[in-house]
């Protein structure tokens, strides 16, 4: 029961973030919010299918993070429904990536590839919702550039073909991370699809939340790098939705702390060696508003231990302390 959703409830997703969206990233989020949907990181169905019990982080997951929603690229429709059928018992939702952009997705003709193929990516949904018995979703783009938008189409589409609901992020997979999110063009699924739809994309603030909401006419938002550097965010966007009420984000102070919890969980998980290594990627979000914020993380990447980092970290919050 614990893993049901009413996705009519659900006003922020964790968006999926290869790399980054780990067992430790989503229960820091689920620690301030009860009622966002997390989301794994992007599971390759070839891999999946090779190797059904795969051993490591990737597929680690604990009770308290559901409502969970496990996402699945691929292109072979058989497979990916096979992959999603072989996941069902422990997802809340299985997501299909129809968005990203990188090319070592796109070159076997998966994630925003799929933005060419339409006719595919609905058979892959077909063949997923005669699977499961859950809710499946799908993420996707404005089109594969700006010459070949379908994103009105291709919502149809996975709505016809049986989606529960979608996401969609307000770029074309040529324009990558560059430019800036055309959350009005998600706007105008408003009158075409009856399901639920989710709007991505230069959301890192509750402001930018709002304004989203404002504009695309989105049922609820996914939040990609905005929750780096700040777990808090899907709940403050929550409790303003709920209550209009703006919840100041964390003090510098307590992005701190939040920072040493999740270096200490990350090396918990991966081992010292490993669970450094991987934190790297996270230090400039944390310290972003700090003064010569760079000349830190400079320091903090080439560090080995969990205690030279904690002691630099100290001294950093003595340092904005002092200013």
């Amino acid at each position: 029961m614990k893993k049901q959703i009413d996705i009519k409830k659900i006003k922020v997703i964790q968006a999926p973030l290869a790399g980054i969206s780990d067992c430790v990233y989503r229960g820091l989020t689920r620690k301030y919010s009860s009622t966002c949907l997390l989301s794994t990181e992007m599971l390759s169905a070839e891999a999946l299918n090779n190797c059904p019990n795969p051993k490591g982080a990737i597929l680690k997951f604990d009770e308290k993070e559901y409502p969970l929603s496990f996402q699945l690229v691929g292109h072979k429709p058989k497979m990916i429904a096979k992959c999603a059928k072989l996941l069902e018992e422990r997802a809340s939702v299985i997501d299909l990536n129809f968005g990203c952009p990188v090319n070592k997705v796109i070159k076997s003709g998966d994630g925003s590839a799929m933005m060419k193929t339409p006719e595919l990516a609905q058979e892959i949904i077909y063949e997923v919702r005669n699977a499961v018995n859950i809710p499946i979703s799908a993420k996707f783009r404005l089109g594969w550039s700006r010459d070949n938008e379908n994103y009105v189409d291709f919502a149809k589409r996975m709505e016809n073909a049986g989606a529960n609901f979608i996401t969609i992020h307000g770029r074309f997979r040529s324009d990558l991370y560059s430019g800036i999110s055309d959350w009005e063009k998600i706007g105008k699924l408003k009158n075409e699809i009856k399901i639920p739809y989710f709007a991505n994309g230069d959301i890192k603030t509750l402001d930018d939340a709002i304004k989203c909401l404002d504009v695309s006419k989105a049922n609820g938002v996914s939040i990609g790098r905005g929750i780096m550097g700040d777990f808090t965010l899907p709940y403050r966007i929550e409790q303003y939705l709920e209550t209009g009420k703006k919840i100041d984000e964390p003090s510098f102070k307590e992005k701190i702390e939040m920072l040493k919890t999740h270096l200490k969980q990350e090396v918990e998980l991966r081992g010292e060696k490993n669970g450094v290594k991987f934190m790297r990627k996270f230090y400039n979000f944390y310290i972003s508003s700090l003064k010569n914020a760079s000349k830190y993380r400079q320091v903090l990447v080439v560090l080995e231990s969990l205690k030279e980092i904690e002691e630099v970290l100290d001294d950093v919050l003595c340092l904005s302390s002092a200013n």
